[in-house]
Protein backbone atom coordinates (compact mmCIF):
# COMPACT_ATOMS: atom_id res chain seq x y z
CA UNK A 1 0.00 0.00 0.00
CA UNK A 2 1.14 3.54 -0.63
CA UNK A 3 1.78 5.70 2.27
CA UNK A 4 0.66 9.01 2.53
CA UNK A 5 2.93 11.69 3.29
CA UNK A 6 2.91 14.95 4.28
CA UNK A 7 -0.03 17.38 6.42
CA UNK A 8 -3.14 15.10 6.62
CA UNK A 9 -5.70 17.79 7.93
CA UNK A 10 -8.28 16.54 10.74
CA UNK A 11 -11.11 18.55 9.15
CA UNK A 12 -14.36 20.56 11.34
CA UNK A 13 -17.68 19.72 10.15
CA UNK A 14 -19.27 22.50 9.20
CA UNK A 15 -23.04 23.00 10.73
CA UNK A 16 -25.32 25.75 9.49
CA UNK A 17 -27.25 27.87 12.19
CA UNK A 18 -29.48 25.54 12.38
CA UNK A 19 -27.11 22.95 13.61
CA UNK A 20 -27.56 20.55 9.97
CA UNK A 21 -24.21 19.63 8.32
CA UNK A 22 -23.33 22.05 5.95
CA UNK A 23 -21.86 20.11 3.01
CA UNK A 24 -21.81 23.34 0.75
CA UNK A 25 -18.64 23.70 2.87
CA UNK A 26 -16.65 20.73 2.06
CA UNK A 27 -15.46 21.59 -1.49
CA UNK A 28 -14.54 24.93 -0.04
CA UNK A 29 -12.59 23.21 2.79
CA UNK A 30 -10.78 21.17 0.23
CA UNK A 31 -9.72 23.59 -1.69
CA UNK A 32 -8.20 26.20 1.25
CA UNK A 33 -6.35 22.55 2.16
CA UNK A 34 -5.06 22.01 -1.14
CA UNK A 35 -3.86 25.55 -1.24
CA UNK A 36 -2.12 25.10 1.71
CA UNK A 37 -0.18 21.76 1.00
CA UNK A 38 -2.14 19.45 3.00
CA UNK A 39 -1.56 16.15 1.54
CA UNK A 40 -5.14 14.67 2.46
CA UNK A 41 -8.29 14.71 4.97
CA UNK A 42 -9.31 12.40 8.16
CA UNK A 43 -12.92 13.36 8.05
CA UNK A 44 -15.39 12.25 10.61
CA UNK A 45 -12.70 12.39 13.53
CA UNK A 46 -12.30 13.34 16.73
CA UNK A 47 -11.91 17.11 14.78
CA UNK A 48 -14.92 16.72 12.97
CA UNK A 49 -16.90 15.93 15.58
CA UNK A 50 -17.35 12.14 14.59
CA UNK A 51 -18.86 10.68 17.56
CA UNK A 52 -21.88 13.53 17.17
CA UNK A 53 -22.78 12.60 13.81
CA UNK A 54 -25.09 10.25 12.56
CA UNK A 55 -25.07 7.26 10.62
CA UNK A 56 -26.38 9.04 7.93
CA UNK A 57 -24.43 11.97 8.25
CA UNK A 58 -21.15 10.40 7.99
CA UNK A 59 -22.26 8.84 4.72
CA UNK A 60 -23.20 12.40 3.53
CA UNK A 61 -20.17 13.13 4.57
CA UNK A 62 -17.95 10.41 3.32
CA UNK A 63 -19.82 10.84 -0.07
CA UNK A 64 -19.03 14.48 -0.54
CA UNK A 65 -15.16 14.12 0.90
CA UNK A 66 -15.21 11.00 -1.93
CA UNK A 67 -15.49 13.93 -4.56
CA UNK A 68 -12.61 16.05 -3.04
CA UNK A 69 -10.24 13.53 -3.97
CA UNK A 70 -7.16 14.62 -6.31
CA UNK A 71 -3.60 13.61 -6.98
CA UNK A 72 -1.53 14.18 -4.25
CA UNK A 73 -5.19 14.45 -1.53
CA UNK A 74 -6.11 11.05 0.01
CA UNK A 75 -9.09 10.94 2.16
CA UNK A 76 -9.59 8.87 4.65
CA UNK A 77 -12.83 8.17 6.91
CA UNK A 78 -12.93 7.68 10.35
CA UNK A 79 -15.57 5.19 11.10
CA UNK A 80 -16.25 5.44 15.29
CA UNK A 81 -15.30 2.28 17.41
CA UNK A 82 -18.56 1.60 19.73
CA UNK A 83 -20.45 -0.54 17.36
CA UNK A 84 -18.78 -2.62 15.42
CA UNK A 85 -21.82 -2.99 13.28
CA UNK A 86 -21.95 0.22 12.34
CA UNK A 87 -18.29 0.61 11.43
CA UNK A 88 -18.49 -2.24 9.40
CA UNK A 89 -21.69 -0.93 7.39
CA UNK A 90 -19.71 2.94 7.00
CA UNK A 91 -16.64 0.81 6.12
CA UNK A 92 -18.41 -0.96 3.11
CA UNK A 93 -19.84 2.84 2.45
CA UNK A 94 -16.43 4.45 2.20
CA UNK A 95 -15.62 1.44 -0.13
CA UNK A 96 -18.47 1.97 -2.15
CA UNK A 97 -18.27 5.89 -2.88
CA UNK A 98 -14.56 5.55 -3.37
CA UNK A 99 -12.66 6.90 -0.39
CA UNK A 100 -8.52 5.98 -0.34
CA UNK A 101 -8.72 4.30 3.30
CA UNK A 102 -10.71 4.14 6.35
CA UNK A 103 -9.63 4.08 10.25
CA UNK A 104 -11.45 2.89 13.75
CA UNK A 105 -10.48 3.72 16.97
CA UNK A 106 -10.92 1.52 19.72
CA UNK A 107 -14.22 0.82 21.50
CA UNK A 108 -14.41 3.17 24.78
CA UNK A 109 -17.64 1.82 26.20
CA UNK A 110 -17.56 -1.52 26.59
CA UNK A 111 -13.58 -1.53 26.14
CA UNK A 112 -11.46 -4.80 25.28
CA UNK A 113 -9.99 -5.95 28.48
CA UNK A 114 -6.58 -6.94 26.69
CA UNK A 115 -4.11 -5.69 22.95
CA UNK A 116 -5.88 -9.06 21.71
CA UNK A 117 -9.37 -8.64 21.87
CA UNK A 118 -8.71 -4.93 20.76
CA UNK A 119 -6.94 -6.85 17.94
CA UNK A 120 -9.66 -8.66 17.11
CA UNK A 121 -12.13 -6.08 17.27
CA UNK A 122 -10.43 -4.14 14.13
CA UNK A 123 -9.93 -7.03 12.74
CA UNK A 124 -13.60 -7.86 12.56
CA UNK A 125 -14.22 -4.54 10.77
CA UNK A 126 -11.11 -4.68 8.69
CA UNK A 127 -12.83 -8.15 6.98
CA UNK A 128 -15.88 -5.77 6.21
CA UNK A 129 -13.49 -4.22 3.56
CA UNK A 130 -10.20 -6.79 2.57
CA UNK A 131 -9.47 -4.34 -0.23
CA UNK A 132 -9.47 -1.27 1.15
CA UNK A 133 -6.31 0.26 3.22
CA UNK A 134 -7.36 -0.26 6.79
CA UNK A 135 -5.94 2.26 10.02
CA UNK A 136 -6.50 1.57 13.73
CA UNK A 137 -6.51 5.48 15.31
CA UNK A 138 -4.80 5.54 18.61
CA UNK A 139 -5.84 8.20 21.14
CA UNK A 140 -6.00 7.32 24.57
CA UNK A 141 -6.69 10.14 26.51
CA UNK A 142 -10.15 9.87 25.00
CA UNK A 143 -11.16 6.05 24.30
CA UNK A 144 -9.19 5.09 28.10
CA UNK A 145 -7.93 2.01 26.30
CA UNK A 146 -3.91 2.74 26.27
CA UNK A 147 -2.21 -0.94 25.45
CA UNK A 148 1.36 -0.44 24.06
CA UNK A 149 0.87 -0.27 19.86
CA UNK A 150 3.77 -1.88 19.59
CA UNK A 151 1.92 -4.78 21.24
CA UNK A 152 -1.04 -4.40 18.84
CA UNK A 153 1.27 -4.46 15.55
CA UNK A 154 2.67 -7.74 16.37
CA UNK A 155 -0.83 -9.36 16.61
CA UNK A 156 -2.15 -7.61 13.57
CA UNK A 157 0.64 -8.17 11.61
CA UNK A 158 -0.63 -11.22 9.44
CA UNK A 159 -3.86 -10.88 10.94
CA UNK A 160 -5.06 -8.13 8.95
CA UNK A 161 -3.55 -8.01 5.66
CA UNK A 162 -5.17 -4.71 4.67
CA UNK A 163 -3.99 -3.12 7.42
CA UNK A 164 -1.90 0.23 6.52
CA UNK A 165 -0.81 1.85 9.76
CA UNK A 166 -2.17 3.60 12.77
CA UNK A 167 -3.32 7.24 13.67
CA UNK A 168 -1.03 7.88 16.83
CA UNK A 169 -2.42 10.78 18.84
CA UNK A 170 -0.04 10.11 22.22
CA UNK A 171 2.93 11.25 23.80
CA UNK A 172 4.58 7.96 23.98
CA UNK A 173 7.32 8.21 21.75
CA UNK A 174 9.34 5.23 22.69
CA UNK A 175 6.40 3.40 22.16
CA UNK A 176 5.67 5.65 18.66
CA UNK A 177 9.59 5.06 17.36
CA UNK A 178 8.78 1.05 17.92
CA UNK A 179 6.02 1.13 15.78
CA UNK A 180 7.52 3.29 13.21
CA UNK A 181 10.47 1.26 12.89
CA UNK A 182 8.91 -2.13 13.10
CA UNK A 183 8.98 -4.57 9.79
CA UNK A 184 11.61 -2.57 8.68
CA UNK A 185 9.03 0.54 8.50
CA UNK A 186 6.22 -1.52 7.00
CA UNK A 187 3.72 0.81 8.12
CA UNK A 188 1.97 4.31 7.93
CA UNK A 189 2.61 5.16 11.57
CA UNK A 190 0.74 8.76 11.47
CA UNK A 191 2.01 11.30 14.21
CA UNK A 192 -0.85 12.81 15.86
CA UNK A 193 0.11 15.65 18.14
CA UNK A 194 0.94 18.53 16.31
CA UNK A 195 2.23 20.30 19.08
CA UNK A 196 5.25 17.99 19.34
CA UNK A 197 5.73 17.31 15.22
CA UNK A 198 9.34 18.35 15.18
CA UNK A 199 9.89 16.05 18.05
CA UNK A 200 8.53 13.19 15.79
CA UNK A 201 10.38 14.69 12.77
CA UNK A 202 13.22 13.77 14.58
CA UNK A 203 12.55 10.46 14.88
CA UNK A 204 11.67 9.70 11.49
CA UNK A 205 8.31 10.75 11.21
CA UNK A 206 7.07 11.96 7.81
CA UNK A 207 3.16 12.03 8.12
CA UNK A 208 1.17 13.78 10.63
CA UNK A 209 -2.48 14.35 11.18
CA UNK A 210 -3.81 16.83 13.31
CA UNK A 211 -6.49 19.85 13.45
CA UNK A 212 -4.14 22.91 13.37
CA UNK A 213 -2.79 22.21 9.93
CA UNK A 214 -6.46 23.34 8.96
CA UNK A 215 -5.43 26.52 9.33
CA UNK A 216 -2.01 27.58 9.77
CA UNK A 217 -0.38 24.56 7.39
CA UNK A 218 2.44 26.73 6.32
CA UNK A 219 4.25 27.36 9.62
CA UNK A 220 4.66 23.41 9.88
CA UNK A 221 6.08 23.05 6.23
CA UNK A 222 8.37 25.93 7.56
CA UNK A 223 9.49 23.92 10.39
CA UNK A 224 10.03 20.50 8.19
CA UNK A 225 11.85 22.66 5.93
CA UNK A 226 14.00 24.15 8.37
CA UNK A 227 14.56 20.54 10.43
CA UNK A 228 15.33 19.33 7.08
CA UNK A 229 18.12 21.51 5.90
CA UNK A 230 19.83 20.93 9.37
CA UNK A 231 18.85 24.39 10.76
CA UNK A 232 17.62 23.06 14.23
CA UNK A 233 17.45 26.35 15.91
CA UNK A 234 15.21 28.19 13.52
CA UNK A 235 12.82 24.62 13.82
CA UNK A 236 12.85 24.91 17.28
CA UNK A 237 11.85 28.16 17.41
CA UNK A 238 9.24 27.94 14.87
CA UNK A 239 7.48 25.00 16.91
CA UNK A 240 7.27 27.03 20.11
CA UNK A 241 5.77 29.71 17.41
CA UNK A 242 3.26 26.74 16.79
CA UNK A 243 2.63 25.44 20.52
CA UNK A 244 2.31 29.41 21.52
CA UNK A 245 -0.97 29.04 19.20
CA UNK A 246 -1.86 25.28 20.31
CA UNK A 247 -2.33 26.47 23.87
CA UNK A 248 -4.96 29.41 23.23
CA UNK A 249 -6.68 25.97 22.29
CA UNK A 250 -6.79 25.15 25.96
CA UNK A 251 -7.56 28.45 26.85
CA UNK A 252 -10.71 29.13 25.19
CA UNK A 253 -12.22 25.86 24.86
CA UNK A 254 -14.04 23.26 22.50
CA UNK A 255 -15.06 25.98 20.36
CA UNK A 256 -11.62 27.71 19.92
CA UNK A 257 -10.59 25.35 16.84
CA UNK A 258 -13.37 26.67 14.66
CA UNK A 259 -12.62 30.35 15.59
CA UNK A 260 -9.56 29.75 14.22
CA UNK A 261 -11.01 28.37 11.41
CA UNK A 262 -13.40 31.59 11.14
CA UNK A 263 -9.86 33.67 11.54
CA UNK A 264 -8.32 32.32 8.62
CA UNK A 265 -11.14 33.19 6.57
CA UNK A 266 -13.44 29.69 6.72
CA UNK A 267 -16.35 30.59 8.89
CA UNK A 268 -17.80 27.02 9.62
CA UNK A 269 -20.70 27.23 11.82
CA UNK A 270 -21.01 26.38 15.67
CA UNK A 271 -20.12 23.19 17.30
CA UNK A 272 -22.87 20.64 18.60
CA UNK A 273 -23.40 20.27 22.26
CA UNK A 274 -21.96 18.91 24.53
CA UNK A 275 -19.04 21.12 23.02
CA UNK A 276 -19.26 24.98 23.18
CA UNK A 277 -19.35 27.55 20.35
CA UNK A 278 -17.25 30.84 21.39
CA UNK A 279 -19.67 34.03 21.70
CA UNK A 280 -19.00 36.99 20.53
CA UNK A 281 -17.20 38.54 23.60
CA UNK A 282 -14.61 35.65 23.69
CA UNK A 283 -14.14 35.82 19.94
CA UNK A 284 -13.07 39.32 19.92
CA UNK A 285 -10.55 38.48 23.19
CA UNK A 286 -9.75 35.90 21.24
CA UNK A 287 -8.70 37.75 17.71
CA UNK A 288 -7.16 40.52 20.13
CA UNK A 289 -5.20 37.85 21.28
CA UNK A 290 -3.65 36.37 18.02
CA UNK A 291 -2.92 39.91 16.88
CA UNK A 292 0.39 39.12 19.11
CA UNK A 293 1.21 35.97 17.29
CA UNK A 294 2.49 34.09 14.31
CA UNK A 295 -0.71 33.57 12.58
CA UNK A 296 -1.00 36.44 11.01
CA UNK A 297 2.61 35.27 8.98
CA UNK A 298 1.21 31.36 8.95
CA UNK A 299 -2.49 31.46 8.67
CA UNK A 300 -3.96 29.32 5.99
CA UNK A 301 -5.11 31.58 2.91
CA UNK A 302 -8.04 30.49 0.64
CA UNK A 303 -6.21 31.32 -3.03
Amino acid sequence: MSKIQGLVCAPFTAFDAQGSVDLAKVSLQAKFYKDNGVSGVFACGTTGEGSSLTMPEKKVLFKEWAGQRSEGFAVIGFLGGTSLEDCKDLARYAREVGLDAVAMTAPYYQRPASVKDLALAVAEVASAVPDMPFYFYHIPVITKVAFPMIRFLEIVDGLIPNFAGIKYTDENMMDYQQCLEFGNRKYNIMWGRDEMLLEALSIGARTFVGSTYGYMAPIYHAITEAFDSGNMVKAASLQFEAVKLITLLDKYGSGCGKAYMKAAGMDLGPCRRPLNTMDDNNYKAFLEELSGTAFGEFKNILK
